[in-house]
């Protein structure tokens, strides 16, 4: 196995990539549906080969900088990759274009979930199983190179408890720790260790909606887009799910995975003395889920009050449920919504004002996860700082305290973060703008632009007043959107380091 580790990252993506076209094909033999197994196989063909030649040409391949050569490898296998997945999908799905093939495929790889294909009967259950599947790829890609690529490099959330070491310092010891250990050998060091987990997790969410009752290849689409946070399902979501209340409560358990990267990886970045109790991260995802669920749930239950609404305990149990179920969906960025959710509008009268789901949005999971968003523990050191500085406006004279790592998320750490969000916010901007060019109205852009960079494809339907149909944006819309579902990936900050003029010296 010694020349995987010679092969550059995106061949073996390719090649994984490859192997992976088998799974629609097998499934095509076995519901019948021999086109698409044909041509799913056919791509698996075609791509192994080009695969072959094109690692037998770069197996001995110098790379002169391991930080270029990843973060490069990683933008390439979101942007570049998703044309290979296309187009076995754009020959099996009729009436369709390439440029649609290949947006959802951008969607499925960044685990966002956006589809253009939003109409029942549309896709088959093969062709489903697809975009599933390249969800949960793209899901288990960010964990291995989570810890393996941005831990060392001390981007995608790492940079806030790292923050005091920036700069040179950072650059130094990156360049220490890539003379001592092969990046490659740590890619397969990682990825040993991450997949059995990754896949043993999904092949028992998978098991546990099964036994609920759900149909196993519905269940299998949405154990693997629960794990990859990507929300997409071959039913529309889990108001048809056949599992029911059972079903969502197991796939509330697993949200947790997207909360705190501790949950899966603990010992992997060096935190392993830290507890999921004491996790900042957790923590800070249980009090946004408990003040929005209580605000949601007050909200309605005040307005069904006035408004002299029969309702029973039954009732005010399913709202409560849909609340708490469907904000903690899409503060990992999942999107599931809970077939309770419109329940507490019926009995009170009142909308859901969409807002509450795209803050929580746009806040996000945990650093190293599957989810998407500005990434909690980025919040938690903005609110830290926020805390020290009222503080000290009541005891000038006071001190901190809290240890030297609490000191530099307070001060290193909320820094950095407050320039993170400033560069969130400026995306969301130049996003909006590039929609607003494109014909789409300014309240439609606000909402697709944070459902993009969010990686929260659902956001779009649910949160806005009328359901948003990503089928019915002009193409060059797409394309913007598909460049703003990779840069929320991949983050503003990876992007700009790929700018760093010091990465490109030989």
């Amino acid at each position: 196995m010694d020349w995987i580790t010679r092969l550059p990252l995106f061949v073996v993506l390719m090649g994984i990539g490859a192997c992976a076209m088998l799974v629609p094909a097998l499934h095509g033999v076995v519901m019948e549906d021999f086109g698409t197994m044909r041509i799913f196989f056919y791509g698996f063909i075609l791509f192994s080969i080009l695969t072959l030649m094109i690692g037998l040409a770069t197996v001995s391949y110098a790379r002169q900088s391991v930080a270029r050569s990843q973060l490069v490898a990683l933008l390439a296998a979101f942007t570049v990759l998703p044309l290979m997945f296309a187009l076995p999908f754009y020959e099996a799905v009729p009436n369709t274009t390439f440029l649609n093939a290949w947006f959802e495929m951008v969607s499925s790889f960044t685990t966002t979930g956006a589809t253009v294909y939003d109409t029942a009967g549309r896709l088959t259950p093969s062709q489903h199983l697809w975009r599933a599947l390249v969800g949960w790829m793209g899901g288990l890609l960010m964990w291995i190179t989570a810890v393996s690529i941005f831990a060392p490099m001390n981007l995608g959330g790492f940079e806030v408890r790292a923050a005091a070491n920036s700069g040179s310092a950072q650059v130094g010891r990156y360049r220490q720790f890539s003379a001592v250990a092969d990046p490659s050998e740590r890619l397969m060091r990682y990825a040993a260790t991450l997949t059995p987990i990754y896949t043993g997790l999904t092949l028992l969410l998978w098991l546990g909606l099964v036994i609920a009752g759900e149909f196993p290849y519905i269940a299998l689409c949405h154990a693997m887009s629960v794990l990859a946070t990507s929300g997409i399902s071959p039913i529309g979501g889990l108001y048809f799910a056949a599992s029911g209340f059972w079903g969502e409560l197991l796939i509330f358990l697993f949200f947790v995975f997207a909360l705190s990267r501790l949950t899966f990886s603990k010992g992997l970045t060096g935190e392993s003395d830290q507890g999921l109790r004491r996790d900042p991260e957790f923590r800070t995802a249980l009090v946004l889920i408990g003040a929005a669920t209580a605000m949601l749930f007050l909200r309605h239950f005040v307005g069904a009050a006035e408004s002299d609404a029969d309702f029973s305990p039954r009732d005010i149990a399913n709202a409560l449920w849909g609340a708490l179920f469907t904000t903690t969906s899409f503060l990992t960025t999942s999107g599931f919504e809970s077939r309770f959710w419109e329940g507490a509008a019926v009995w009170s009268g009142l909308r859901t004002p969409g807002l509450f789901l795209i803050g929580m949005a746009l806040i996000g999971g945990g650093v190293a996860t599957t989810a998407g968003g500005v990434k909690l523990l980025r919040i938690y050191a903005l609110y830290r700082h926020g805390e020290r500085e009222q503080n000290r406006l009541l005891y000038p004279s006071s001190i901190g305290g809290g240890g030297k790592a609490a000191r530099r998320i307070r001060k290193q750490g909320a820094y950095i973060s407050w320039i993170f969000f400033m560069l969130f916010a400026l995306s969301i901007a130049l996003v909006v703008l590039m929609l607003s060019l494109t014909g789409v109205q300014f309240e439609t852009s606000m909402v697709l632009a944070v459902s993009a960079l969010s990686t929260t494809g659902p956001l779009a339907t649910v949160a806005a007043e009328a359901p948003i149909a990503y089928s019915g944006l002009p193409d060059a819309a797409k394309l913007v959107l598909a460049g703003a579902m990779v840069l929320g990936r991949l983050e503003t900050l990876a992007i700009i380091a790929l700018f760093n003029p010091e990465i490109w010296q030989r």
